[in-house]
């Protein structure tokens, strides 16, 4: 009975690890790895297993670093269930697509430019057809039910709080006499965030491999949120140019269609016309709609008064015909497009009409990594380049902290606390600045012992003490 980190291991996306008993194989989570072009490149290498000898595969969420080398695993053979919780099923069904559609845009791009140049044109990483193949495999499941995964192999799934469907996966094992409860808390979410639920509390487990990814810091509270917000509505009514805000497809955007709805007279939103600049959030909000039971009590009763996400001036530009009107306004308009971090999508459009403009508030409210040109706006940088252009910013960057679909530091602090007997823990999905200290916190809070494995580095569960 042996657990594999083989991704995810100190560093924060690719999230992929593999169980083994019974002679059978388990894998949870098939991540994307995401971040520079040779962290991306891994993407093409084979995995580290045959994918025709996996047995099933369990998948905590829909957010491409855990799901997004499921159409690369069908491709290379695999032919069992992949478990999830069926609004993960539905948004996987948008995120995948989404990603094969890039993938094939993109190369289709670059081997124009390879055959002006004579060179073997490239293969996309994987297509929409590998993508539809893929979630053919799903099996939906609901919240709180024991199913039988495999020989020796139970699981339940618990709400994780981080975005619609998300899981925590408590994994029953057995095998030759002995048993193992392992409990894979996948992204926890923030305490008290929109819409979704906070995250189950989980009492008892052999071993916990838990999430690091804001270890090292705490988030803002939400009433300095709103009060933030208070303030960049009121400056921007002011001046009455137009608000952009580049936000993230799933959670995000549906965070801020609720907060308009609940501020709409707080923030004179009347006043303005509210566009959804986005086809993959449009749908991504329409399945929120849908599974409106997961919500938590408070947007439970605001959805009573109609659909939660429904304003009267709200604009949803499902083709790009719609999305090059918006540039023809000059003021009065909050654009909200993709991608959260500026790298590509519709949002880079309405940067280049807008960010010269001294008008213009650019309302920043999701994590920037460093090289994107999101991160660059935050930093201050008083040009960027667009298509080639360099461009003059203007605009005011106003960078809204608290929302975050992760739980900071302290909720993970208090997600464990519950556990009575302080079980093994193995810490994942952070980089070391964020897993360290937290390891460190949680040895000083009486876990038994803290693992923070490297890449390949494997737990033998049945020695676990």
């Amino acid at each position: 009975m042996k657990l594999k980190f083989l991704g995810a291991a100190r560093e924060v996306t690719g999230s992929c690890f593999l169980i083994e008993l019974n002679g059978r194989r388990l894998l949870v989570e098939c991540g994307l790895i995401q971040g520079s072009r040779e962290d991306e490149a891994r993407n093409r290498e084979p995995f580290p297993f045959n994918p025709q000898t996996i047995d099933a595969v369990i998948l905590t969420h829909a957010h491409i670093d855990h799901s997004g080398r499921l159409p690369l695993l069908v491709q290379a053979g695999y032919r069992g269930p992949i478990y999830t919780h069926r609004a993960s099923r539905d948004l996987a069904r948008v995120m995948l697509k989404d990603a094969a559609f890039l993938n094939e845009k993109e190369v289709e791009w670059e081997n124009r430019k390879r055959q002006r140049k004579h060179l073997t044109p490239l293969e996309p990483l994987y297509t929409i057809k590998d993508a539809q193949a893929a979630l053919r495999r799903f099996k939906a499941l609901d919240y709180g039910v024991v199913v039988d995964v495999m020989k020796g192999v139970q699981l339940r799934l618990l709400d994780a709080g981080h975005i619609l469907g998300s899981a925590i996966a408590e994994l029953w094992l057995e095998e030759g006499g002995v048993r193992r409860k392992l409990v894979f808390s996948g992204d926890l979410g923030h305490h008290g965030a929109p819409i979704i639920c906070d995250p189950t509390p989980v009492d008892e487990a052999d071993l916990v491999i838990m999430e690091s990814t804001y270890g090292d810091r705490a988030h803002r509270p939400w009433d300095e949120t709103w009060a933030e917000l208070d303030e960049v509505f009121a400056e921007a009514s002011r001046g009455r140019g137009n608000i952009l805000i580049p936000s993230f497809a799933v959670g995000r955007t549906q965070e801020l269609l609720y907060a308009f709805r609940l501020n709409y007279e707080r923030w004179n939103l009347d006043r303005w016309s509210i566009f959804l600049d986005s086809p993959m959030a449009i749908e991504a909000t329409a399945i929120y709609e849908r599974h409106a039971e997961l919500f938590d009590p408070e947007a439970k009763q605001a959805r009573r008064g109609g659909a939660l996400f429904e304003l009267p001036n709200l604009h949803l530009s499902h083709t790009a015909q719609q999305s090059m009107r918006i540039n023809r306004i000059e003021s009065g308009a909050i654009i909200i497009a993709g991608s959260g971090m500026c790298e590509g999508g519709r949002i880079k459009h309405h940067l280049k009409h807008n960010i010269w403009r001294a008008k213009c508030q650019l309302l920043i409210v999701g994590f920037q990594a460093r090289g994107t040109l999101g991160r660059v706006l935050v930093d201050g940088a008083k040009q960027i380049k667009l298509w080639g252009e360099t461009m003059r910013v203007a605009a005011k960057v106003h960078t809204i902290g608290g929302f975050s679909a992760h739980a900071d530091c302290n909720g993970l602090a208090a997600w464990y606390g519950h556990y009575s007997a302080r079980p093994p823990m193995a810490l994942v999905h952070g980089e070391p600045q964020a897993m360290d200290p937290f390891a460190e916190r949680l040895r000083g809070q009486g876990a038994r012992k803290v693992y923070t494995p490297a890449p390949g580095e494997a737990l033998d569960l049945v020695a676990l003490s």
